[in-house]
């Protein structure tokens, strides 16, 4: 799967390279979606409140947040976001930002590492947003950022380009079973515009490998990747994290769709083995098979009913056609995939 995925898609990211900004010249998140997430979610002072995680903000919720003030056409609400994330979060001397921020810690950053996926993220939305409202210093921080994470979380391993979770804590020299990764970590979305940031070939490199390890990553009855992966051979489930396809995986399908990736068996796949009753999505022990948890909120839900739009051309339910905040991951998940569906697949509607 792994060999056929990589060449049936290697071609597929130059669709990215050209929709990517063009995503973003005009709005894909109805302004009242956007209201009512910045309302539950934003505060004052432009941090992403993670209102399932007591209420900390993190490198991932800004980048997020960022992104979708872009879909949602919203220059004013980035720059809130951007302000808090540039003054509390980058902090690093290498360019990028400590992945948590507490309002019940002082100081607030007590963790000074990374979370790779959130600086793709910032970076990435930076890159759409500067080209969109021609602002040259978002442009520039999104360079900065994106050439830090070439030096500092991209490593060479077995011939592959892989992505560092962190800066510190999950090489070989960090830990008995590393390199560790996390799939989910892979945005493909970004990659294009990182490139155009800070061009190297290990954009693509990242990408293309990438694809193939997901390829690799297939464990238990259910065949489905682990949350973290350790990359001593063969790959397998990372000692000390619960071996489970859990609440990171659960997006790997949503970015390879909302990446132009429209592979038929990979998406039926992701989407029969996560299937639960009455239309919930399931998380999976990867060792048994077992369901762990049966997720009916709609923005865990709307992601097996974007592969349904993308395979099938099924049209999503009514109900997850309209956005209602609950929890800031969920209803995160909602509105990109809401956003993908009327950017590039409106007859799901």
């Amino acid at each position: 799967m792994g060999k056929r995925l990589a060449v049936l898609l290697a071609g597929m990211f130059g669709f990215c390279l050209m929709t990517a900004p063009a995503l973003a010249q005009q709005p894909v998140i109805a302004a009242e979606a956007w209201s009512a997430y910045k309302a539950k979610f934003l505060d004052p002072a432009g941090r992403i409140i993670d209102d399932g995680n007591g209420g900390i903000s993190h490198s991932e919720g800004q980048g997020y947040g960022l992104l979708l003030s872009v879909l949602a056409g919203s220059p004013s609400d980035f720059a809130l976001i951007w302000s808090f994330t540039q003054t509390e979060l980058l902090l690093r001397d290498d360019g990028l930002a400590a992945w948590t921020w507490n309002p019940s810690a002082t100081p607030h950053v007590t963790d000074i590492n990374n979370a790779t996926d959130g600086d793709i993220l910032i970076a990435y939305a930076l890159g759409l947003a500067g080209e969109r409202w021609k602002r040259p210093d978002y442009i520039q921080a999104g360079t900065r950022i994106a050439r830090a994470i070439l030096d500092k979380t991209v490593l060479h391993q077995a011939g592959r380009s892989v992505l560092l979770p962190g800066a510190t804590g999950f090489s070989a020299a960090d830990r008995e079973d590393g390199p560790v990764v996390n799939p989910s970590y892979w945005i493909f979305e970004a990659f294009p515009v990182l490139d155009k940031l800070a061009p190297s070939p290990e954009w693509a490199k990242l990408r293309d490998d990438g694809l193939a390890l997901l390829g690799e990553f297939r464990y238990g009855p259910k065949q489905l990747p682990a949350d973290w992966v350790s990359l001593t051979s063969p790959p397998k489930p990372a000692a000390g994290f619960p071996a489970e396809y859990g609440y990171n995986a659960l997006r790997i399908p949503l970015y390879l769709v909302r990446a132009g990736i429209t592979d038929r068996q990979l998406l039926d796949h992701f989407r029969r083995q996560t299937a639960g009753a009455n239309g919930t999505f399931t998380t999976i022990d990867l060792v048994s098979g077992a369901v762990k948890d049966n997720l009916s909120d709609l923005g865990y839900r709307i992601v097996n009913h974007i592969l349904a739009c993308v395979v099938d051309k099924t049209t999503l339910p009514a109900d997850l056609q309209q956005f209602t905040p609950t929890l800031y991951y969920p209803s995160t998940l909602h509105l990109l995939g809401l956003s993908f569906i009327a950017a590039r697949q409106p007859e799901c509607l």
